[in-house]
């Protein structure tokens, strides 16, 4: 079932005229539980026509880097053979995605898009729907709950998204069921064969200096991923996923990240599955991550200091003047080379693997703050470290996760220097939650 609240039309007018039906996937780059490819079959079959299935590759994409690239390359290669064991031409091209994306509609009845969540990639589908002369329809897979469904303003904290969310998601959690195409489109369309990502990452001009994670991409590997949780890690989830040491967490973000995972998937088959930790399971999945989206689609300056709220940048002003005892340049966080061994044992695990775990994440952010000159250069430093490195960098929770460290989603707290009322955190905090000094040993 595709609900009607998952589809906006990013352009009106009547369908046809064209030799085929256009889905640009970008977003949900997947072939399973993903709306907008089956809201797509449903239209080219309506249409009796073939589908196209689309994407397109900027080796320039901001603070890309090899990691990224080849974590989605391999998310392109199971959409590829996936798509092709359902008789679906799937196009890759290299360039600017929305003007690739143009091209191809040039013989297009209609364009199908998926719906981001960022700047850059929301601009690309607003400058294609003024060009286009065919209809836009953008549906949404990659939240449980549309958007503008669950809020029309930007929410304060979890606890005000929340029970909007618990109300509505119910009606979202429902099954998607695959379609059958019924023109095949087979060698329609030339492009760029995704089989090999090594091969084609071996052609691209980008930033090699970044090794690939720990995770491999792809549909394929989410789905292991999620299975393996969901029978291991499921029912002792909550109690261990404040632990880094026992590897208590989901590992699926940089799958939710890329597209290459359905979060309504996901919770359906946690539920299914049942277990002790499924209710924090869904806290992080639904409520933490949609509150990201939430973020991010109503301010303007989601990924800016000056997005913050105006009683965190009120606090940390008037706090700009304390001294520090210890300040790092940008240079040495990113050689971890601080006094501080838990700092520098999370900094090194998240670029050797490309994660971070999240309770870490906090601390990490939270000390950056503490040792930079001004909380602005902090945060600079937070979005340069983090989209550089983490395999889920450069997505909504990340910038949620960064503007939490200065206060968004937080309440004021007791005042001291440098924070004033924002949150601090503290290495004592780590040991009480897990073995901090093995950690660090672990990562040094």
């Amino acid at each position: 079932m595709i609900q009607q609240q998952r589809l906006q039309t990013l352009k009106t007018g009547t369908p046809g005229g064209g030799q085929y039906v256009l889905y640009w996937m970008q977003a949900s780059v997947r072939t399973t539980f993903n709306h907008a490819l089956e809201y797509a079959i449903e239209q080219a079959n309506e249409l009796e026509q073939p589908l196209i299935v689309a994407f397109g590759l900027t080796p320039s994409y901001p603070e890309a880097n090899q990691r990224s690239y080849l974590f989605l390359l391999e998310g392109l290669r199971d959409v590829q053979h996936n798509l092709e064991q359902r008789k679906i031409g799937f196009v890759m091209k290299f360039g600017h995605p929305p003007e690739e994306m143009l091209k191809l509609a040039q013989q297009a009845s209609l364009v199908i898009t998926d719906r981001a969540y960022l700047r850059p990639s929301r601009d690309w589908r607003t400058w294609l729907a003024d060009q286009l002369k065919v209809p836009l329809i953008q549906v949404e897979s990659d939240a449980v709950v549309p958007i503008e469904t669950t809020s029309g303003k930007q929410e304060w904290a979890a606890r005000t998204i929340r029970p909007k969310l618990h109300k509505l998601m119910d009606g979202f959690l429902v099954a998607l069921e695959p379609r059958t195409i019924k023109v095949p489109s087979l060698a329609l369309l030339d492009g760029v064969d995704v089989s090999d990502p090594q091969q084609v990452l071996a052609g691209l001009d980008i930033d090699r200096s970044v090794l690939p994670g720990e995770e491999s991409g792809g549909e394929d590997a989410a789905q292991a991923r999620l299975t393996q949780f969901i029978t291991g890690g499921l029912q002792h989830y909550d109690e261990r996923r404040n632990n880094p040491l026992l590897d208590g967490a989901s590992r699926l973000s940089a799958y939710l990240h890329f597209g290459h995972l359905s979060p309504i998937d996901a919770v359906l088959r946690a539920r299914e599955q049942g277990g002790a930790g499924l209710d924090a399971f869904v806290e992080e999945l639904v409520v933490r991550r949609e509150l990201s989206f939430n973020l991010c689609f109503y301010n303007p300056q989601y990924d800016q200091y000056a997005g913050l709220p105006d009683w965190c940048r009120k606090t940390l002003a008037e706090q700009e003047s304390d001294e520090r005892e210890y300040l790092y340049t940008r240079d040495e966080l990113e050689a971890a080379q601080t006094h501080d061994p838990y700092w520098n044992a999370a900094q090194n695990q998240m670029v050797r693997t490309g994660r971070m775990h999240n309770y870490l994440r906090m601390y990490w952010g939270k000390k950056v703050l503490e040792w930079s000159e001004t909380p602005q250069q902090a945060y600079e430093v937070l979005v340069y470290l983090n989209n550089k490195y983490e395999a889920d960098g450069r997505n909504a929770n990340s910038y949620a996760g960064i503007n939490w460290v200065f206060g968004t989603h937080d309440r004021p707290w007791a005042r001291r220097p440098i924070f004033g009322t924002v949150r601090y955190m503290v290495a004592g905090g780590l040991k009480r939650k897990f073995d901090a000094d093995a950690y660090a040993k672990k990562w040094a």
